[in-house]
């Protein structure tokens, strides 16, 4: 990938429908060419090969289980379909490829590292973003404003998925880690429930309310960060385990005693697990309360916390970082390695996304090049540069 490299920023207003059809028709081209990627480089990642006829059955029980769950984000999921000018069925695959990959008890290095935390005055959150697929050219910022009582939110995603990561407009950020156990079965997948929580959530502990009434897919671990708290969420199998503290971190094992022993991570897949989560907590440790983003990405840019590209699409790197600061809503981020890239800074200050009647600019420095029809813009932030 270009180091530095502008990261589009999607913004969207309206209902769900109207949300989901901004964002399709704001990356159709690059969404139809991921789509025709190998089935989204599933092929490219998995040992077996991959058809959407194999998925096809796969996909139908997934999206009935989010269509009656969270049937706001499944008519989102439509107006995706209709923007982009794809099939329903392919817009689902875009949400639930993470969920038809499995896992493997195999693994590569790393899968995210997280940590936050709150001193009443300045919360952040901030993690690495591990993934294989070489993702990074998949990258999107999207903000979302839904009708009037919903929260306003900046949502970090890859190749169409409506939730990865995020902050609110009620201070509320959203992290995640992989974390390996259980039974995968049809449910909400774990990014969907993000993003449910930034929609419907404004604390923490509302949060962990709304979580508890998820059929939740597979196993995981959500960081959530407020003004007030910092906790780390434990999924597996739908049980969940809660652990706060003025700060927090976690990789990819189980920390919490009553899952610990059902951990299917490997034992070296774990070693650099339990090596990346002492470097957050070591280096959190040094990092004063009140300090600026650059010096959060200065540790998410060290090794071990930070996994080098190996040249190998089938194995998980860091192809982003982010550091998101709540109380302020500013999502700051760096695509790619982030020891080689620039800083680009999203901030829900900047004026909300425009009504469904009419089109805008982005915050962030670029050219609109959006439609006016569903009150949506995309520009390719051009950064802030490293402050």
């Amino acid at each position: 990938m270009t180091p530095g490299g502008g990261i589009p920023l999607v913004r969207a207003s309206g209902s769900p429908f109207d949300l989901g059809h901004a964002h399709g028709e704001a990356l159709a081209g690059p969404l139809r060419s991921f789509l025709d990627d190998s089935v989204c480089r599933l092929g490219k990642v998995m040992p077996e090969p991959v058809t959407r006829e194999d998925l096809r059955p796969r996909i139908a029980a997934h999206r009935a289980a989010v269509a009656a769950a969270l049937p706001d984000l499944a008519e989102e999921v439509a107006g995706l379909a209709a923007g982009a000018g794809i099939t329903e069925e392919d817009a689902w695959l875009l949400q639930l490829r993470r969920e038809i990959m499995g896992y493997r008890k195999i693994r590569p290095a790393g899968d995210c590292t997280t940590f936050a935390r709150t001193d009443g005055t300045r919360p952040v959150l901030a993690q690495t973003v591990d993934l294989n697929g070489d993702l990074d050219d998949h990258l999107a910022v999207l903000d979302l404003s839904p009708p009037a009582g919903g929260h306003r939110s900046l949502v970090l995603s890859f190749a169409g998925l409506l939730g990865y990561l995020g902050l609110n407009s009620r201070g509320l950020a959203v992290g995640l880690n992989l974390v390996l156990g259980g039974e995968w079965r049809p449910g909400v997948p774990p990014y969907l429930a993000i993003r449910h929580l930034l929609d419907t959530a404004g604390s923490v502990t509302e949060a962990l309310e709304v979580l508890a009434g998820l059929p939740l897919a597979s196993s995981r671990t959500l960081v959530l960060c407020d003004r007030r708290r910092t906790v780390y969420v434990e999924i597996l199998e739908n049980e969940t385990r809660v652990v706060g503290g003025t700060e927090v971190a976690h990789a990819n094992h189980f920390l919490h005693p009553d899952f610990a022993p059902r951990d299917e991570i490997n034992v070296f897949a774990r070693n650099s697990s339990v090596r990346r989560l002492d470097a957050a907590r070591t280096g959190l440790g040094s990092i004063p309360a009140g300090a600026g983003a650059e010096e959060y990405f200065s540790l998410l840019s060290r090794p071990p916390i930070r996994v080098p590209d190996r040249g190998d699409i089938r194995a998980e790197r860091t192809v982003a970082a982010v550091v998101a600061f709540p109380g302020r809503g500013e999502l700051h981020v760096r695509r790619g390695d982030p020891a080689l890239t620039a800083t680009q800074v999203f901030r829900l200050q900047d004026e909300p996304p425009p009504a469904p009647v009419g089109a805008a600019v982005g915050g962030a420095a670029g050219v609109a090049v959006g439609s006016a029809a569903a009150g949506a813009a995309v520009s390719t932030a051009g950064g802030e540069g490293r402050t």
